[in-house]
């Protein structure tokens, strides 16, 4: 039986609502900080006020007589973290060798680091104590100015990040038409309505229960184990709900290990929840990336040569690295490409991922790139693409399992007006305002991991649906809750329950990489495939397909029926490239005189498969969107080097997009399934509904000005000087 068969799979429809909605809108929902446990200690950090240096000196004691003060840790009282004495040492240049560790010696590596940590009684207590910690410091000359140091950049560690290239790319100088620009996307940081927050509790001397902002309460509870040399199953790890994390929650930062300890050190449960100035400091960032990308095409538009080259910043104690470059090998066909990618040490925290990781900001150099080349040739940007459409990956020469781009572009096209766009810029004026039209592309891997769902149908006809993976905001028990539907089609959906965000539960992989819909859902799918296969089988022949369950269970006296399934990816797909890919359009209003930008109109287009949950695609889509949106007009985290501390820790100087700044945004699919995939024939948005937006609106603001800015984010001055 084909799968679109045994699924059911109907006709493009709006499906369910948030089966959560009701929890979030009403206030039920518990995050993180809101877990009331007896007995409740409150944890505040003391920061760093030099970049980099050695603690000479460190006054707790006015601290430590304060009101309602149980405990100051600093490196000098700490106790061990058993795991942290194992290992590389991580001050070595210049990428070190691992996370930053907490209070194990007087080493500052960044400005904001934490120096001491208070615990006290409340948390006001505990904010009033912190600033009584006073620090002496020999302070080191630091560098904070990535720009300044490019030149010190290296190839990370590891085959992933050796130079590519295939062809002779660097030949793009002799072809007829040649492109050689920079592009630089400043620092982006997360900012999550929800900030960071942890608490933990030590229930005995060998196992703690930890109520946590995670992306992926597995892989926290494997940290911690680690970390505490601890058997995983000691370690019992909650995320229920999350409020926003766009790649924040990826790992388990420095801080969550910290609170684990003092909770086990003064033997009561510890709340830490970060500041937002300390969302700055402490979990990461998008970095600092600088960009060179040289093209060469013959004068019909036909690309011949691509030669993109990365360097971003880095901690000086660790090395992260992302996918930057990677999207230009196979994006377009082009017979000589090569790529470089290095980092640069600086006196920063570490980076890590953000929406879109690497390639969005390698989209922003790549598709502004291809807009120029169009530029160059006076041809349509859309044409240009389709002209270099890579019909097989170019970098493997596989087939891709399906690709729908072509049909995306004229979607978008259609939907946005794109007939009414000129090539030649500052073509169109209305009421004052410049008007201008552009777009971009985006691409992420679309695969499927292992995941393992017990299912299990109960005595009053209710399927209860269990994994441990969590969700943070995008929908994902609304996505299952639909794919379990689509299998028992003769169960309401208010029969359903999908239960998730606990460590005891069967292991799922870290929610991020646009993996989860095609991961857990395909394991959703099987186990509800599985369990009806045992009801068949207890019915025996002549059984329907739509059994009264709960009668059936009566009837075998049985409390209930469960499955427990562990599913991945097939072999086949090591025959095929996939990908998921969007097209993003933009037109944009620029007033002349005062350079302001204004989106006047988006259209987003995505090609991800079969579209398993509609409500919660078009809501991913969006979000996507305006998260392009703020990277391109808005977003930048501003250190003043002199000092290596951000002038802008907080959401009145870091700028996001509110209301007023976004229009209506329309969400486009193509709707095609791949089945090679997975059964659902779905695949990832989450990532795409971000890549190339920023080139979109980059593009659209040169129609629609004739400046070509290349250096995000564009703002007034940018467009004025």
């Amino acid at each position: 039986m084909k799968q679109q068969e045994l699924l059911n799979i109907p006709p493009f429809t709006e499906g369910i609502d948030r089966v959560d909605g009701r929890l979030k809108v009403t206030g039920a929902a518990k995050y993180a900080a809101e877990f009331e446990v007896p007995g409740m200690t409150y944890a505040v950090f003391a920061n760093s006020t030099i970049t980099k240096g050695t603690i000479k000196a460190i006054d707790t004691k006015a601290a430590e007589r304060a009101p309602g003060v149980l405990a100051v840790f600093t490196y000098l009282n700490s106790p061990k973290v058993p795991g942290y004495q194992t290992g590389g040492d991580p001050s070595k240049p210049p990428t070190g060798g691992g996370p930053l560790k907490l209070f194990v010696d007087n080493t500052v590596k960044y400005n904001g680091q934490p120096v001491a940590m208070v615990i006290a009684d409340s948390f006001e207590r505990a904010t009033y104590a912190a600033s009584l910690v006073k620090a002496e410091y020999n302070k080191e000359p630091h560098q904070t100015d990535t720009s300044k140091v490019l030149d010190k950049a290296a190839t990370p560690k590891g085959p992933r990040f050796s130079d590519y290239k295939r062809g002779t790319p660097d030949d793009w100088q002799s072809a007829p038409v040649k492109l050689e620009t920079e592009y630089v996307v400043p620092i982006d940081v997360h900012n999550p309505m929800e900030l960071s927050a942890i608490i933990a509790h030590w229930t005995a001397d060998d196992k703690v229960t930890v109520y946590d902002k995670t992306q992926g309460v597995k892989s926290t509870q494997n940290a911690i184990a680690q970390a505490f040399k601890l058997p995983p199953d000691n370690v019992q790890v909650t995320a229920k709900f999350v409020g926003g994390a766009f790649g924040n929650a990826l790992r388990t930062w420095p801080h969550e290990i910290a609170a684990v300890m003092a909770a086990k050190q003064i033997k009561r449960p510890v709340k830490l929840v970060l500041t937002r100035e300390m969302q700055f400091y402490t979990v990461g960032y998008r970095p600092y990336t600088w960009q060179k990308i040289n093209i060469g095409a013959t004068a019909d538009g036909k690309l011949t040569n691509i030669v993109h080259e990365a360097r971003a910043q880095t901690s000086s104690f660790e090395e992260f690295t992302e996918g930057t470059v990677n999207m230009t090998r196979f994006m377009y066909a082009c017979p000589n490409v090569g790529t470089i990618y290095k980092i640069t040490p600086v006196d920063v925290n570490t980076p890590t991922w953000m929406r879109g990781p690497g390639e969005a900001t390698g989209a922003f150099a790549l598709e502004c790139a291809i807009d120029e080349l169009a530029d160059k040739l006076n041809m349509d940007p859309i044409e240009l693409r389709v002209r270099n459409h890579a019909d097989t990956d170019p970098e493997n020469g596989k087939p891709f399992s399906t690709k729908y781009l072509k049909e995306a572009y004229q979607m978008g096209a259609d939907k946005i007006g794109w007939q009414n766009r000129k090539n030649k810029p500052r073509s169109i004026q209305e009421d004052g305002w410049l008007i201008g039209y552009g777009m971009g592309s985006g691409v992420f891997g679309a695969g499927r991991g292992r995941a393992t769902v017990k299912a299990t149908m109960q005595s009053d006809g209710t399927l209860l649906l269990q994994t441990s993976v969590t969700d943070i905001g995008v929908g994902t028990g609304t996505a299952m809750t639909q794919i379990a539907s689509e299998v028992f089609t003769g169960i309401p959906v208010s029969k359903i329950n999908f239960e998730l965000g606990d460590s005891s539960l069967p292991p799922s992989p870290t929610q991020g990489g646009s993996m989860i819909t095609s991961t857990v859902g395909g394991a959703v799918h099987d186990a509800c495939v599985a369990l009806k296969e045992k009801f068949q089988q207890l019915i025996g022949n002549g059984g329907t397909d739509k059994p009264d369950y709960a009668q059936v269970l009566k009837d075998k006296n049985l409390p209930q029926l469960d499955v427990t399934i562990t599913s991945s990816g097939s072999s086949e797909m090591r025959n095929f490239s996939s990908y998921s890919y969007s097209v993003h359009f933009v037109q944009v209003k620029v007033h002349p005189k005062t350079g302001v930008v204004r989106i006047n109109k988006v259209v987003s287009v995505a090609d991800s498969g079969h579209i398993v949950s509609p409500k919660t695609a078009r809501s991913q889509v969006i979000g996507g969107a305006i998260g392009g949106i703020g990277m391109a007009l808005m977003e930048e985290g501003v250190i003043d080097h002199r000092f290596g501390r951000y002038v802008n820790a907080d959401l009145a100087g870091y700028h996001v997009p509110v209301h007023a700044d976004i229009p209506q945004i329309e969400a486009l699919f193509v709707n095609k399934p791949d089945y090679k995939v997975n059964p659902m024939g779905a695949k990832g948005m989450g990532e795409i509904a971000l890549i190339g937006m920023s080139a979109a609106v980059a593009n659209a603001v040169y129609n629609a000005t004739g400046k070509r800015v290349r250096e995000l984010p564009i703002t007034p001055d940018k467009l004025l000087s």
